[in-house]
């Protein structure tokens, strides 16, 4: 197997609600066209020519120079985006299309947001995928009265960890397509992604399970032959893509750098997707709350934080680096950033779960031999791991925690606690102004969030191992989340400032019971689609509030959030409506640290008081009342 299965160019395209341009919000009929495979083997990494600049290790003293590049694109084409939802937001005493024509027209930086997805398997993916539905201008009727289509288009950064990093790598690889996109499909290729009623461990309906564990085995066996090693995340990784790259054979050979080459994206049309994992060195048998975050972007993986504080081009990642160059005559590799296995390296934790795969019905022997195999060669305590080649080998010996070994040790973005991708989007040379933080976390003991990641991120902030040039805004203690009820309704973070560069402003979203009981377990890995549906409509009214029906305010308080940092930037006062706003969302210090007893939300909406529009068909995945 060599790449994906569709062999033509009609046979990759398909009518579909919402293409990847702006439509609108109308559900009219585009042709849409998936990403292109570019890996050179399908799933083994294999020898390419070099580049006529040949590939090298950059220090981590700024940003690249291809994020440098792109980033002034994508501030000018956020601008009418941002226009469109502060002026639907109908904040008073301002009059925002002439803020921002004031800031482009004097040369200055226009508002930039960032938009973080949390770990938590696939509830992270559905509820993460329910409030970039309601970001996303495309959506269906996302764009009335209370609704916050747009949101994503004037993002300049989407991070996300774990399941989070499913959503946001299973968008990406089909070209930033939309929710809806994927979940109103009825026929072609994008009908067949997300079937969560398909378990991952059995493979998808419509391929009958030898064929399926059997191109797992290949698939790895043809990586382990190229000369590399395999854990077992490379089954876990293969296994995901076939629920959310491409059913037919899993897309062996879809990259996550192929990214930077898809138009939307290299033309500044989609924010910038960073995927996240930390380092856990080989043997090590938990994760220490320092340790080093590696990002994965379209250009690049690395990691700004001190010990290796290094980035290496993403694309080539598999050749042979030493002292942070690939020496004359040596060859450049491509293909081992594989997008299922970077979606896999972020979600390591689930490598346990893909054990199950003894229990299932017709796993063939070989295939069980194979994984016995891998977990022989790793031990119990690595079965977690990721091996990724390491590309910083050699590489600035003085600082550099890893120049003395050949082999990168990739786990779960959030077994440090962290388990919302804020910090990248705090790195200060990003210039963020506010960051919406989707939080589908477990962090209770009926599965809900209690602000665990936020403390956990402020920690690592406020630390002396902190992501160089990195600041978050302080929080409370866990108690006080669920004490005051900040873990249960959106609260901003950082609003008492009287500087710009404080960091960005957090606006937290948490998972919550608004229409439907979310709280899946995290190790659950089957889904049927009404349970699919059900959640992700929530997490659209997690992020809208019920589309306005709970604060009718909502739209006006997100907007003044986004503007928050930027009229501090201006010397602009802050409007009636954002000091009202801010007296109502933003925590104000307070704290409350007894333990809470049991916590087991009400819904928020009930059904007596609210009505769910029928989301099939018409793509509204809000709620209004009666």
């Amino acid at each position: 197997m060599t790449g994906d299965s569709l062999s033509t160019e009609e046979e990759s395209r398909e009518t579909v609600l919402c293409a990847p341009q702006d439509c609108g919000g109308l559900p009219v009929s585009l042709l849409e066209q998936r990403a292109i495979p570019n890996a050179p083997d399908g799933y083994a990494p294999a020898r390419v020519s070099c580049p006529a600049t040949r590939p090298a290790i950059r220090t981590a003293t700024a940003l690249s120079p291809e994020e440098t590049a792109w980033l002034p694109r994508r501030d000018n084409n956020t601008i009418s985006a941002l226009k469109d939802i502060l002026g639907r937001a109908n904040i008073s005493d301002i009059d925002t299309n002439g803020y921002i024509d004031n800031i482009v027209s004097s040369g200055g930086t226009v508002p930039r947001i960032g938009i973080a997805i949390s770990g938590g398997g696939y509830r992270a993916l559905m509820n993460g995928a329910g409030a970039i539905a309601a970001f996303d201008n495309r959506t269906a009727d996302s764009v009335g009265q209370g609704k916050l289509g747009g949101i994503l288009q004037a993002a300049t950064y989407l991070s996300g960890l774990s399941g989070g990093s499913w959503l946001v790598g299973s968008l990406y690889v089909q070209n930033f397509t939309t929710v809806d996109s994927i979940v109103l499909s009825t026929s072609g290729f994008l009908s067949s992604l997300w079937q969560f009623n398909d378990s991952i461990i059995e493979g998808p309906a419509d391929l009958s399970a030898a064929q399926y564990y059997r191109e797992l085995h290949q698939d790895v066996d043809d990586k382990l032959k190229a000369g590399f090693n395999k854990t077992l995340t490379d089954y876990w990784g293969r296994a995901l893509s076939y629920q959310l790259v491409n059913a037919t054979d899993g897309g062996p050979a879809y990259t996550f750098s192929s990214i930077a080459d898809d138009g939307d994206f290299s033309q500044a049309r989609a924010p910038m997707p960073i995927i996240v994992a930390l380092e856990r060195q080989f043997g090590q048998l938990q994760v220490p709350a320092n340790s080093t975050m590696f990002e994965f972007n379209p250009w690049e993986m690395g990691s700004y934080d001190p010990g290796a504080a290094a980035f290496a081009p993403l694309k080539y990642v598999g050749s042979n680096f030493t002292n942070g160059s690939i020496e004359r005559g040596g060859n450049c590799i491509a293909g081992v950033d594989n997008a299922g296995f970077v979606m896999g390296t972020s979600s390591s934790l689930f490598n346990q779960a893909f054990l199950q795969i003894g229990k299932a019905s017709g796993v063939p022997d070989f295939l069980l031999r194979a994984l016995n195999d891998t977990l022989e060669g790793l031990g119990e305590e690595n079965r977690d791991i990721a091996s990724w080649p390491n590309p910083f080998y050699n590489y600035n010996a003085g600082e550099n925690m890893n120049a003395d070994t050949t082999v990168l040790t990739l786990v779960d973005g959030g077994e440090a606690l962290e388990n919302i991708p804020i910090r990248p989007l705090t790195l200060s040379k990003r210039q963020v102004d506010v960051i919406f933080a989707v939080d589908s976390s477990a962090d209770t003991t009926t599965a809900w969030p209690n602000g665990t990641s936020l403390v956990a991120t402020y920690n690592q902030s406020s630390s002396s191992s902190s992501t160089n040039s990195s600041n978050s805004p302080s929080v409370p203690d866990q108690n006080t989340f669920v004490n005051l009820g900040l873990n249960k309704r959106p609260t901003f973070f950082g609003c008492n400032t009287n500087s710009s560069s404080s960091g960005p402003l957090i606006v937290y979203l948490p998972n919550a019971p608004y229409t439907y009981h979310s709280n899946v377990s995290t190790f659950d890995l089957q889904y049927s689609d009404s349970e699919r549906d059900e959640i992700i409509r929530n997490g659209y009214n997690v992020a809208t509030m019920g589309n306005g029906t709970v604060d009718s305010d909502w739209l006006a308080c997100v907007g003044c959030a986004v503007l928050a940092r930027s009229l501090v930037r201006t010397g602009t006062n802050n409007p009636a409506k954002c000091v009202d706003c801010f007296a109502r969302y933003c925590w104000n210090g307070t704290t409350n640290s007894t333990t809470p007893a049991t916590y087991e939300p009400d819904q928020i909406i009930m059904s007596g008081a609210a009505r769910s529009v029928t989301w099939a068909g018409t793509g509204d995945m809000g709620t209004s009342y009666e």
